[in-house]
């Protein structure tokens, strides 16, 4: 195809029959009065769906219609257009076709667009049709900042100079850094956020400046500068958190919030003295994430009403264990979702405080000032609470205080660091909870894990490893041999990672009347035999192995996570 084409959209929706004249007539008055698009009326309106929008217009211009969730493109091809210039002009380039280049355009009826973009390339275009939607995500997660934020580094070095500036320990005035410091700052949270990375981490190495991700659980290697602008860096992250800029030989804990394409987002920030210089580690909290919903958690259904149905309790304990980073916040904050109403009162007592949510009553313990979770749990009794969330159950005071609560009309909600659920009492036991209380105020224990959830975009069957069809073979018997299994290739929509997301894996035990009297009466190692044999096929590793079986996770990984379990 060469120049654009027009269409009227409306009119060619109606003649291929995806709309009726009738919701044309009411999508157009719809459109006078909110100014919108007539296509973003219709899809707001579930008239249509985008998909069906770029369909017919592909149809109608004869040019094809590429589906960007099935499309793995390059990067490094992508990048040929200016991030600016395809956000601009809606259009993405998808091949590199030798004579000319394939260019995705949300409107291919987009004449300027299309003179600019062929300018820009400085090739002949061949269109094609993309949905909005799925253009936008696709800008979002394909032109990274590497390169930005390596030149707004080197940027700030040259504002810096040779010489070493040490600006907190100076006092000076900071202004005239403020400039380069604060758009490297910005640009790395950009990318952060765009790739969907969960913690930052600024490293001074001896030489370098060490600045990495983790996403998805795996750190990657975002970039490495001179380690000179380091102290430039964590002095502005001090500031905008509201730390003391003296201090560098003590860890400090902050937080600010910034703005991500539109997006308020917490950031968590934490330093640490090292060799080279403070370290910073920040972790992402995005406000509007959606995972405060227990139906979102990925908690089999059958679990999941016996979950709902455990915490609706009046009182009693429950408890979520697992390493750190196996996503317990997630579930209790998920769990407080479901039971805050205006008829319940509810106080959180958290180190720190993650998530803020309307309606909840959360305090942030402070060793500073000896603000403790026993001291805080104490005083909490006495504000008539229905539901307490304890954090952790850190220590002997706050575990003894939090089993009275259960035990005196109160919903307590914790989390333990234990292998799995069965063996969280004795836990509790050794930090000297009397066993008659244990045993009449445990509700039930949620032990979970995360696994990485294979790419859907690069998703294709492969043959397992020996070992792998060994450690199969042990969960399934000889029938492990049948079984379809999938990886990710790596591709431009995972990083080349082959993984896209992560999800828990959980096991459940609820205390029957046969474990409480296990536990009080025949001591904790009668109990876990019948707590064992209670979790039978319902374990982590049994669901581990039934996300592998449903094709959302690979060997490996249910590999790596029945290894931590075993540990």
């Amino acid at each position: 195809m060469g120049k654009p084409q027009k269409y009227r959209l409306g009119e060619l929706l109606v003649q291929q029959g995806l709309i009726s004249s009738a919701q044309l007539e009411e999508a157009l008055t719809r459109q006078k009065e909110s100014g919108r698009k007539l296509g973003r009326v219709l899809v707001d309106s579930a008239i249509v769906t985008e998909e069906g929008i770029s369909t017919a217009i592909a149809n109608q211009l004869g040019i094809p219609f590429h589906d960007l969730r099935e499309k793995d493109v390059d990067p490094a091809i992508v990048n040929l257009l200016p991030e600016t210039m395809a956000r601009r002009f809606r259009a993405i380039v998808l091949a590199d076709q030798g004579r000319n280049y394939l260019v995705g355009m949300a409107d291919p009826s987009d004449v300027f667009g299309y003179d600019e973009i062929s300018r820009a390339l400085k090739k002949d275009v061949e269109l094609a049709v993309v949905t909005e939607g799925q253009l936008l995500s696709a800008i979002d997660r394909l032109y990274r900042r590497t390169q930005e934020i390596t030149g707004l580094a080197h940027e700030l070095q040259k504002d810096l100079g040779n010489v070493y500036v040490d600006f907190g320990g100076q006092g000076l005035d900071t202004a005239a850094e403020d400039a380069p410091v604060v758009k490297l700052l910005q640009s790395i949270f950009e990318d952060a956020y765009q790739i969907k990375a969960s913690d930052i981490h600024i490293e001074p190495q001896e030489l370098r400046l060490q600045i990495r991700f983790r996403i998805d659980g795996e750190m990657h290697l975002q970039t490495e500068v001179d380690s000179r602008i380091s102290p430039a860096l964590v002095l502005r992250l001090k500031l905008m958190s509201g730390l003391d800029i003296s201090e560098k030989r003590l860890p400090q804990d902050g937080r600010f919030n910034v703005k991500i394409k539109q997006q308020s987002v917490d950031i968590r920030l934490s330093t640490m003295p090292t060799q080279y210089g403070e370290s910073v580690v920040m972790r992402i909290l995005a406000q509007n994430s959606g995972l405060l919903d227990l139906d979102r958690i990925g908690m089999p259904e059958d679990m999941l009403v016996q979950y709902r149905r455990m915490i609706r309790h009046p009182f009693g304990m429950i408890l979520v264990t697992g390493p750190t980073g196996s996503g317990k916040t997630t579930t209790l904050y998920a769990s407080l979702a479901a039971l805050n109403a205006p008829n319940t009162k509810i106080i959180t007592i958290e180190d720190p405080v993650e998530y803020r949510l309307p309606g909840i009553n959360q305090v942030q313990v402070n060793d500073k000032i000896d603000l403790s979770f026993a001291r805080v749990l104490r005083s909490t009794l006495r504000h008539d609470p229905d539901i307490v969330l304890v954090g952790e159950m850190i220590d002997q005071e706050t575990a003894q205080i939090g089993v009275r609560a259960a035990m005196t009309g109160h919903l307590l909600l914790s989390t333990l660091h234990t292998n799995d659920a069965a063996s969280t009492p004795a836990r509790l036991l050794d930090m000297g909870v009397p066993q008659y209380l244990l045993s009449t105020t445990l509700l039930g224990i949620i032990a979970q894990r995360l696994v990485r959830v294979i790419c859907p975009a690069c998703k294709s069957p492969y043959s397992p490893e020996p070992i792998e069809v060994t450690w199969l073979r042990q969960e399934l018997g000889e029938s492990a041999g049948n079984v379809p299994l999938w990886r990710g290739r790596g591709c431009s929509h995972c990083n080349m990672s082959g993984f896209s997301g992560r999800e828990a894996v959980y096991e459940m035990l609820e205390m029957t009347p046969v474990l409480a009297d296990a536990l009080n009466r025949q001591g904790i190692g009668e109990f876990s035999r019948l707590a064992r044999q209670h979790l039978a096929g319902k374990t982590m590793r049994a669901h581990a192995v039934a996300r592998v079986l449903a094709g959302e996770t690979t060997v490996a990984e249910a590999m790596r996570v029945s290894a931590q379990i075993d540990e």
